[in-house]
């Protein structure tokens, strides 16, 4: 039987996914979760199931992306957000460029876009969310939730909502408008530039250490030399300063002007 790291040589070759990039031990623990609940017993005949039907290759990536996303997740970090964060950025771009570098089913970038439109137009702001996940995203895109995922949004937001039916909402189209969804592999695909802000919570939690130096440099590249990363409440940067940070408030970094 052929071990984990044939199966993840391969699976790059199949999926684009370099497994390596990611940490061992969880990546293990859900790859052969997955592989229990369908019966299959070695990675030598899980690879020829990914290769048999592109479903069931779209079924695992979808298992393996860990997607969970709520309005307003963390709610003492949006706040910061809204009263530290943003007014900061808008002294020195009217126009902002705000990225969500994993956006899941876009609960993460049409909050970003309801705190932005309190403070300038809708006209006024744009908003990347990508996702290396495209069944997420077109979720994201249709823009409908349940009541489960409103549980922690403000009463004075839901003037951004049309009521389907009984627990059931959908995402006003204007506020639609503002954001542009897109697959970004963050290991190897290009990132955009000159970003006002980039939010990238809990995604790096996934990724070796030498992965995430790799994307905090990029983000580097990627800001605005006035630029701010927002982090995830497990992901606090140590010694930020290397890859070209300065802790602004927690979960909150500054761009320097150079890397020390």
């Amino acid at each position: 039987m052929r071990n984990y790291n044939f199966f993840v040589e391969n699976f790059k070759t199949l999926s684009g996914i370099d497994l390596s990039l990611y940490k061992e031990r969880q990546m293990k623990r859900r790859i052969n979760s997955y592989m229990k609940r369908h019966g299959i017993s070695s990675y030598d005949s899980f690879l020829n199931y990914l290769e048999e039907k592109n479903e069931n290759l779209k079924e695992f990536l979808c298992f393996l992306t860990i997607n969970v996303s709520e309005f307003f997740r963390n709610p003492a970090q949006w706040s910061v957000l809204e009263k530290k964060i943003i007014p900061y950025i808008l002294k020195h771009n009217q126009k902002p460029f705000i990225w969500s570098t994993a956006c899941s089913t876009g609960e993460e970038p049409y909050t970003l876009a309801m705190i932005f439109s309190k403070y300038i137009s809708l006209r006024e702001f744009k908003i990347l969310a990508t996702d290396i996940d495209e069944n997420v995203l077109h979720i994201a895109q249709k823009g409908v939730y349940n009541k489960k995922s409103l549980k922690n949004l403000p009463e004075e937001y839901l003037q951004h909502f049309e009521v389907l039916c009984e627990g059931v909402y959908k995402v006003d189209e204007r506020l639609k408008r503002c954001i542009k969804f897109k697959k970004i592999n963050l290991l190897i695909d290009p990132f955009p530039q000159k970003c006002d802000l980039i939010v990238s919570r809990n995604v790096l939690i996934y990724f070796t250490e030498n992965a995430k130096q790799s994307i905090y440099k990029k983000f580097y590249d990627s800001l605005a030399e006035w630029g701010i990363l927002f982090v995830g409440n497990t992901e606090q940067i140590i010694m930020s300063f290397k890859y070209g940070f300065t802790p602004m408030e927690n979960f909150f970094y500054k761009k320097l002007k150079k890397i020390v």
